[in-house]
């Protein structure tokens, strides 16, 4: 049989995740045109949690002193391209783009400053920056799939600008009035309206336009669809590189003891009692956090006995976290525990389409500094078809976790599955307490938690 394009054992094999190349509509328009209803009407209509809004009033410039003094007395242009870092921004959108952690500004107005805290943009598979200039930068015109201008009336815009400042912002009406025909006026002839001429799509009326609204919606489902079937190829690319390779190095798999054979047996078993079962599948999890910890880096530690001999041993120099992958990965917590009691723990919750059979990305929760951890353990008991585990692994390396840091715990794994993994990231490690059929449903958590 040919192997022709089929990559050979060691080497990395490319995989995209559905939110890589990740697809940003940009809405502009004037200052109270409506840009932001207008996106969120976008994201309602779609119910999705995967299209996700970036605010452009994330990234104005921080303040001089001086400066913020002229913006107390609405006497700063906060309507000039000049105010907007669009460095910072064109860096973001970049990492969004490529399926990275984008940490997003925090801009308050009342302050009329940059707060040290950030806020998390990660694996949105579409992306809608809105703002007065999301189309006046080349850079960020560059990185966008859709435009679109949003026009209203110069009054309603007055109008809604008014109300906004004055609940949002704190501002008095005086004051927007005066920034409003000394700044924002001026400048939307300026560099706002010569947007609207490079603009895919002109929507006027703003969110009562529900035939334009349906229109993007439209758009974005298909976008979204042909992501789908494409992360659907790449999956069945990376198994059929998996078929055609032997068992990765990296697959540790428990030494089958009696002991191990015995506890196979009875957790195989149908007839086992649930509580049976429970005790049986801790022991066996502790075994397997056991063998996952040898990776953990130690260095040399030298100790005094109580009959005072000197004992030159081992002592662990990082930390250890765990990553569960929810809902199978539960089982394995009270392993964990009896065998790492403080072990810092975090949740991923991927659940497969039952319509695609297409792993989905729905929430994460990882520990802090995760990437500075010496050894990450990721639990899931099941290890099938390897997509989900792939996806898993994919957001800690996204995080800044080094792959040969990763160890993989499971109870049940297939050869290609495991493989699929460990082809596309070769330097995390798989520890198996049983090797299995790949398309085995299923069943572990389900006899563990008892639904």
């Amino acid at each position: 049989m040919s192997t022709s394009g089929i990559s050979t054992p060691g080497r990395r094999t490319h995989y995209e995740p559905p939110w890589g190349n990740a697809s940003i509509i940009g809405v502009a328009g004037s200052s109270g045109s409506g840009k932001t209803s207008l996106a969120l009407a976008i994201v309602a209509s779609l119910n999705l949690p995967w299209v996700v809004i970036l605010s452009m009033d994330s990234f104005y410039k921080p303040l001089t002193p001086e400066q913020s003094r002229a913006a107390f007395r609405n006497e700063f242009d906060f309507d000039s391209p000049n105010a907007i870092d669009f460095d910072n921004l064109v860096d973001r959108l970049r990492e969004i783009k490529a399926g990275k952690v984008a940490e997003v500004p925090i801009y308050s107005f009342q302050k009329h400053a940059r707060l040290e805290k950030t806020t998390t943009i990660y694996s949105p598979h579409v992306l809608i920056l809105e703002g007065i200039f999301a189309l006046h930068d080349q850079r960020v015109l560059d990185l966008l799939d859709l435009k679109i201008f949003a026009e209203a009336d110069a009054d309603l815009c007055l109008s809604r600008r008014l109300v906004r400042d004055v609940k949002e912002r704190g501002r008095d009406i005086e004051g927007c009035i005066k920034q409003w025909f000394g700044f924002v006026k001026p400048n939307f002839y300026k560099y706002v309206a010569p947007q609207r001429e490079i603009a895919d799509l002109i929507i006027p009326r703003g969110i009562e336009n529900k035939v334009a609204i349906s229109m993007v919606s439209n758009q974005v489902r298909q976008t979204l669809d042909t992501k789908s079937a494409l992360h659907q190829a790449e999956l069945q690319r990376l198994g059929k590189i998996a078929e055609f390779r032997e068992l990765s190095s990296n697959a540790i798999v428990l030494k089958q003891t009696n002991q191990i054979k015995g506890m196979h047996t009875l957790l195989l078993d149908p007839s086992t009692s649930r509580e049976d079962f429970i005790f049986y599948f801790d022991r066996m999890v502790s075994l397997l956090v056991e063998t996952a910890c040898d990776f953990l880096p130690f260095a040399s530690h030298t100790a005094t006995t109580p009959q005072n001999n000197t004992y030159l041993g081992l002592k662990k120099n990082a930390d250890v976290s765990a990553v569960v992958v929810l809902r199978g990965g539960s089982a394995f917590e009270t392993g964990l525990r009896r065998t790492i009691p403080d072990c810092r723990t975090g949740r991923i919750l991927i659940q497969t389409n039952y319509r695609t059979g297409e792993p989905e990305l729905h929430y994460r929760a990882l520990p802090a500094n995760i990437s500075q951890h010496g050894l990450i353990l990721v639990l899931d008991p099941q290890f099938s078809s390897g997509a989900a585990a792939l996806m898993a692994v994919r957001v800690l390396v996204d995080h800044g976790v080094a792959e040969e840091k990763i160890v993989f715990v499971t109870y049940t794994a297939g050869r290609v599955g495991v493989n699929r993994v460990l082809s596309v990231f070769p330097d995390i490690k798989v520890v198996i307490a049983r090797l299995g059929d790949d398309m085995e449903n299923r069943w572990v958590e389900t006899k563990y938690l008892g639904c």
